[in-house]
């Protein structure tokens, strides 16, 4: 096997996160619902993007968000995903790359533009998002780089993306290539509502392809159908080599084999906005298991970038993640 380029590939949605701040007036003005995210179609994207004031316009999607995070400790991670040649799809480009990730998916030429999050913060500090999938969930086996995957010491797929067969085909396609390379694959469930939607493909696809799966409470125990998290450990043991399973505030399990640890929640003065903590998680857990730490260290890092970013608003880590990991190092 030759050396790795990557430590993580990430594929998933790409998606721009517009940030604007509005008042009360406006979200009725608009007809939104505050607090609440909203799928939307084109149409009314293009409208509720008019209308918003000056925005804040970065890189976002869930696996995204991950692979930034990694190299924010200090990992080298490359993302695969879908966007537009339009300018949301040049911002994603173009902010993905600053973060130091490398992206080389070529734009879509033709079908519906770049996704974007509109994401409306109020003076109470609630965040109302508007999200439209676009390109990104157009994303194929043909976007998938042959090369990068069989570089990369994990591919970790984001469960969002599961809806389009073409997506489908996509995952199976990076999830053979990186296991004929010696590589491992990662699978987030992402979502409860993923896992309802697509219960019987995700346990075939965790069985037959994954090699470390993330899902927290919520989402492990809709897929295994079960009213307790202990049932829930007894049937994922065994599907997959590593399962480190999130719980909030009561930390997290990382569960491989018969070995087991619990990580203790890291300590945060004030939860400001829990979006991103499954992500982050991931990227920190990642990190050190594409360094050949030992499980209970991965862990630590997850719970340690999990706290960072729920302690303020938006998706990015505003501390070094590099300098903070040093006391758990």
């Amino acid at each position: 096997m030759t050396a790795a380029r990557y430590d993580v590939l990430g594929i998933g949605n790409a998606i721009v996160d517009v940030l604007a701040r509005a008042d009360d007036a406006f979200l009725q003005q608009e007809g939104l619902e505050k607090g609440i995210m909203t799928l939307i179609d084109g149409h009314r994207a293009e409208s509720l993007y008019s209308a918003m004031g000056p925005a804040r316009e970065i890189s976002g999607g869930s696996a995204a968000n991950t692979i930034v995070g990694l190299g924010m400790f200090g990992g080298q991670g490359a993302f695969i995903g879908l966007v537009r040649n339009d300018q949301l799809g040049g911002i994603f480009r173009h902010d993905i790359r600053a973060s130091g990730v490398t992206f080389d998916t070529p734009s879509a030429v033709e079908g519906p533009p770049t996704a974007r999050c509109m994401v409306f913060v109020t003076p109470d500090a609630q965040r109302t998002m508007n999200t439209y999938l676009g390109a990104a969930v157009h994303l194929s086996p043909e976007e998938i780089d042959e090369e990068m995957v069989a570089a990369s010491k994990v591919t970790y797929l984001e469960g969002y993306l599961w809806d389009a067969p073409p997506a489908k085909e996509a995952y199976l396609k990076a999830a053979k290539i990186a296991h004929a390379n010696g590589r491992e694959v990662a699978l987030s469930l992402s979502d409860p509502f993923c896992v309802d939607r697509h219960r019987a493909s995700f346990l075939d696809l965790v069985a037959g392809h994954v090699d470390l799966l993330f899902a927290n409470e919520d989402e492990l125990l809709s897929l295994y159908e079960v009213e307790s998290f202990d049932e829930a450990l007894q049937r994922v043991r065994g599907h997959c080599k590593v399962a480190a399973l999130t719980r909030s505030e009561k930390g997290a399990v990382i569960l491989s084999g018969e070995e087991i640890h619990v990580i203790d929640a890291a300590p945060v003065e004030k939860v400001v906005d829990t979006t991103g903590a499954g992500d982050l998680f991931a990227a920190g857990f990642l990190y050190g298991y594409s360094k050949g730490l030992g499980l209970d260290l991965c862990g630590r890092l997850g719970a340690l970038a999990a706290a960072e970013i729920i302690s303020h608003y938006g998706a990015r880590p505003e501390a070094d993640l590099a300098e903070l990991a040093k006391a758990v190092l």
